[in-house]
């Protein structure tokens, strides 16, 4: 039997989903989780605020979007990536209808 082949840029909608933000888990171990996400233009809601316990890299492979941070934002375009510090305090303020996101969250080491 071969191996599943998945599309990561493929921006197409689940059935029944709606227009809502797609995030599928691609890899989900003890240290790491490795996720796939589809925004299909949703900001954060309003007020909310990720502050997430463990490390975060974000590569944006299609589309734009804008990161807001309590000190600034970040406008990112395809094939930007960074890493979010663990509690740093981070929103998605803007994304386009077509992006598509992976992100890595890993605990620190020590």
């Amino acid at each position: 039997m071969l191996p599943a082949v998945r599309n990561l840029l493929s921006t197409a909608q689940k059935t029944g989903q709606g227009s809502a933000e797609e995030v599928s888990r691609l890899l989900d171990q003890k240290s790491l989780r490795l996720e796939h996400l589809v925004s299909h233009g949703q900001p954060s809601p309003p007020g909310f605020w990720y502050d997430q316990p463990d490390e975060e890299w974000v590569l944006l492979l299609r589309g734009t979007a804008v990161l807001a941070f309590e000190t600034g934002t970040l406008d990112l375009v395809a094939g930007d990536s960074l890493t979010i510090p663990a509690r740093l305090r981070h929103r998605v303020e803007r994304a386009s209808e077509d992006a598509v996101w992976i992100a890595l969250h890993f605990a620190t080491r020590g």
